[in-house]
């Protein structure tokens, strides 16, 4: 089950434009009033993306130089753009959104976008997070993605639950008590002992994921070498399979988890957007929730980016516009209207930002996922990656829903991935 905020988000209004925008396709090539000069320009991102209220901002502030015209677009994005750009002509937009997870993946095709520290990003790229920024980068330093938010992880949970069980429930103290995997499953037990039928965490690829990002590599190296069958990889799975062995794994891979978060989970991890989705589904819980560092560090989980197509029709006004909507101010408006984690460090010390959150019992959460977005370590993703880790998280679920030995679920994930990988180019 995809837990996201994205997800939860994209349910409901991919199929619909963004409230009070215009729907548009088209793009690149000439205007539809027959100019060349960019006066009209288009955007395509998806719903929860970007907070509609600010983009429609954007288009009076900047209606005297430019008509925007903003679309949400609906089912696989990725595929739709793809498509696009593919085809080229007037169909391209002049601005569009690509996902986090995305974004490796048309780096390979990087000369179908402008660089936009041609158009000025270098000079205010220090305003961004440096990681994030280089994930959009390709390796001669060309910039195709302007960070739209960031997903620094952090450890939800259940204060009530854990004061029953006559555990620590302060935030620090329980950091504390959690530092590491193991530490955090120890916890885990003690809780499961006080309070039987619960459990720690939703499934194992929540943790698998999680463990993966605390790293510097991943499952494809810089000279394209297929990695994903050593150690650190071994080491993820076998900090996800600990968490089912030791019966804390709740193996929910389905729509029951909206239930059992406000029941039968002590606590979550996850990224911040991921608090909008606890919030959503257990709007009882109110005040009973705190949130904690990541055992074993920070991670990412999400985050999206702005880019301007080659085919953009004026590419100075265009960066001017995503500039404006991403700068830190504008972020802080995001956060306030759409729960979007920026990717900027200075909005983090915004009164939109560092204000007590009644959902979390009055916790300044900002405190924990500030620190958290700093310290994210880099790490090199490959085009390949996602499909890469896919069997991976495919056979976790196996071993939840079918009873598969964890050694042999982790072979077939193996075999399986380095297929993937050959089929992908990759050595």
């Amino acid at each position: 089950m995809d837990l996201s905020r994205r997800g939860f988000l994209q349910a409901a209004v991919f199929t619909a434009a963004a409230s009070g925008l215009t729907v548009a396709c088209g793009g690149g090539g000439s205007d539809s009033g027959g100019t060349k000069n960019g006066k009209n320009l288009t955007m395509w991102y998806w719903g929860g993306a970007l907070s509609d209220k600010v983009v429609a901002e954007a288009k009076t502030h900047f209606k005297s130089q430019i008509k925007l015209t903003s679309s949400s677009i609906g089912g696989d994005f990725k595929q739709k753009l793809t498509t696009t750009l593919a085809a080229g002509g007037s169909s391209v937009p002049d601005i569009t959104g690509i996902k986090g997870e995305d974004i490796a993946s048309f780096l390979p095709n990087a000369d179908r976008f402008l660089d936009l520290n041609d158009l000025g990003f270098k000079k205010i790229s220090s305003q961004y997070l440096e990681w994030k920024t280089k994930l959009a980068q390709t390796e001669d330093g060309k910039q195709i993605g302007f960070p739209i938010d960031i997903g620094p992880t952090a450890l939800f949970y259940r204060a009530d639950q854990f004061d029953k069980a006559g555990l620590p429930s302060d935030p620090a103290k329980v950091a504390a008590e959690a530092k590491s995997w193991d530490d955090y499953f120890a916890l885990g037990t003690e809780l499961k002992k006080a309070l039987p039928g619960t459990f720690l965490i939703n499934n194992m690829g929540s943790v698998f994921s999680i463990a993966v990002g605390q790293g510097t590599t991943r499952f494809i190296d810089q000279d394209n070498h297929f990695i994903g069958d050593q150690d650190h990889i071994r080491a993820a799975w076998d900090t996800a399979v600990r968490a089912y062995t030791l019966g804390l794994d709740a193996k929910i891979n389905d729509q029951s988890w909206n239930a059992a978060v406000g029941k039968s989970l002590t606590t979550e991890v996850g990224a911040a957007w991921h608090a909008l989705d606890i919030e959503s589904a257990a709007p009882d819980t109110k005040g009973k929730w705190r949130v904690c560092a990541t055992p074993g560090g920070p991670a990412n989980q999400g985050g999206s980016y702005l880019t301007l197509p080659k085919q953009c029709r004026n590419p100075e006004e265009a960066f001017k516009i995503i500039s404006w909507i991403l700068s830190p101010d504008n972020n802080a408006k995001s956060f306030t209207d759409a729960s979007i984690f920026p990717a900027s460090p200075e909005t983090y010390a915004m009164p939109a930002m560092t204000g007590p959150d009644d959902f979390f019992g009055g916790q300044k959460i900002i405190e924990v996922f500030g620190p958290a977005a700093e310290a994210i370590p880099v790490s090199y993703e490959a085009p390949a990656d996602s499909a890469v880790m896919a069997p991976f998280m495919a056979e976790l679920t196996s071993i939840e829903a079918k009873g598969k030995k964890p050694d042999d679920a982790w072979k077939d994930a193996v075999s399986q991935a380095k297929q993937i990988a050959r089929r992908q180019g990759v050595n």
